[in-house]
């Protein structure tokens, strides 16, 4: 059909699926029409009828249509199907692979075959296949009853492409972004990203998680109410970020059709938060001057508080599980801190007592790195203690490497048994290495 430039169905399947539909069913108690009946809904199987349509306008698209009263008909379109077809018209040259262009020769026209696909040109298609496709009416069932039919979204996927000049750094720059977003995306943040309000009764998932699929592409997914962001990169070309809507009430927008350019732009401004919050992340250098002034001391009444220092070990690993916690919705309490810390470091507790973890809480308390929840006596990072953090770990596990005492690489015991060569060399590879940043710090 594409080789002949032809148009229509070109394949039709049927199955067995559960649907909603009314049935007729006599009263509980008698009436005095004995042919009155209820009419109530259910859901229940019967057979629906899907059909695969080339459209000359939308592209390739599908249609389903129930077979039992109301005869609900339901449509999956393909926006990117709807461009290639309005670059075809112009004439313009493109390549296209999946749901992706790889390359175009006018992007600013690619853009605005996008902004084209509105309520307006979608309508009058649907319309169109459903009378076609769809159940008949005679005319004196259309005079009797107002038939008509109401078109809602149901799920939309929403995505913005990034492009670099060169392909090489990309995958870098997915795999720090990535890191960096499940270490900083707490809740509080999804939340004023897809700007919804946290609350106790909050219905979904809000958090977020690092997916790494069979093809071997990690995937950083964002949960929020019935809200999914993804970002990944696609085809080693360029970084996608994808926003899934299954429920257009978590976004404050009613499912209408005739919504569908609300939705458009309160998913750009979605997507723009998420976009600037990823490029605040990639671009925290080595701030060593931050690092200086956090190791002052600062006064807090009439107390002093000692600074925070880069090669502080108990300082690390405190800010490396308050990371890898992801988002707290209720915050941390001390002793679930304490807690995390030891099977975490394989930590006695008389290695780390409760009194030094509350005397570590209190330095990062008084240089603004976390905060009190409310009247509980439970405390998260602020925002400036989770960019603090995320650059002390990485540095301290990019300098030190795989030596680091670090969640993921553990410090050798200071005696191994059985004194194996190996193992005494690992920890005097370690002590070496601690010797030089105490060099350094001083």
């Amino acid at each position: 059909m594409e080789r002949r430039q032809r148009f229509g169905v070109y394949f039709i399947f049927r199955t067995m699926e559960p649907g909603s539909n009314f049935r007729s069913c006599q009263p509980k108690y008698p009436t005095e029409d004995p042919d009155y009946r209820i009419i109530k809904r259910q859901w229940s199987r019967y057979t629906h009828f899907y059909f695969y349509i080339r459209d000359e306008v939308l592209g390739p698209m599908i249609l389903c249509v129930g077979s039992f009263l109301p005869f609900s008909t339901r449509y999956w379109i393909n926006g990117h199907s709807f461009i290639a077809v309005e670059l075809q018209r112009q004439g313009i040259r493109f390549h296209k692979d999946d749901n992706a262009f790889l390359s175009v020769s006018d992007p600013k026209a690619l853009q605005a075959a996008a902004d084209r696909l509105t309520p307006e040109i979608i309508r009058p298609r649907l319309e169109y296949w459903t009378l076609v496709l769809g159940p008949k009416f005679s005319k004196k069932e259309r005079t009797a009853i107002s038939l008509r039919r109401h078109y809602s979204l149901n799920q939309v996927e929403f995505c913005r492409n990034f492009i670099f000049r060169r392909n090489f750094p990309i995958h870098k720059l997915f795999q720090r972004s990535a890191e960096l977003g499940v270490f900083c995306l707490t809740a509080d943040k999804i939340a004023q990203i897809f700007g919804v309000r946290k609350h106790k009764r909050l219905r979904g998932k809000l958090h977020s998680m690092l997916e790494k699929l069979d093809h071997g592409h990690h995937v950083l997914r964002i949960y929020c109410k019935g809200l999914v962001a993804r970002l990944y990169e696609k085809f080693s070309t360029y970084l996608r970020l994808e926003i899934c809507v299954n429920r257009m009430r978590d976004l404050g927008l009613k499912k209408g059709l005739e919504n569908l350019p609300a939705l458009r732009d309160r998913l750009l401004e979605v997507t723009d938060r998420l976009a600037g919050l990823e490029a605040e992340l990639l671009n925290v250098h080595v701030d060593f001057p931050l690092f200086q002034r956090l190791a002052l001391p600062v006064s807090a009444g009439k107390s002093k508080i000692p600074g925070i220092k880069i090669h502080d070990t108990r300082m690390i690993r405190l800010m490396e599980v308050l990371l890898h916690g992801g988002p707290q919705l209720a915050g941390w309490r001390t002793l679930h801190i304490w807690h995390s810390l030891q099977p975490a470091f394989s930590l006695s507790p008389q290695q780390y007592t409760l009194n030094q973890l509350r005397y570590d809480l209190r330095k990062m308390k008084a240089h603004g790195l976390l905060e009190r929840v409310g009247k509980q006596y439970a405390y998260r990072l602020t925002e400036k203690g989770a960019r603090v953090a995320a650059m002390f770990v990485l540095f301290h596990k990019r300098i030190c490497g795989p030596l680091a005492n670090s969640l993921f690489h553990h410090q050798p015991t200071p005696a191994p048994k059985p004194a194996i060569k190996i193992e005494i060399a690992y920890h005097q590879a370690d002590a070496a290495i601690q010797n030089l940043v105490n060099l350094v710090a001083a």
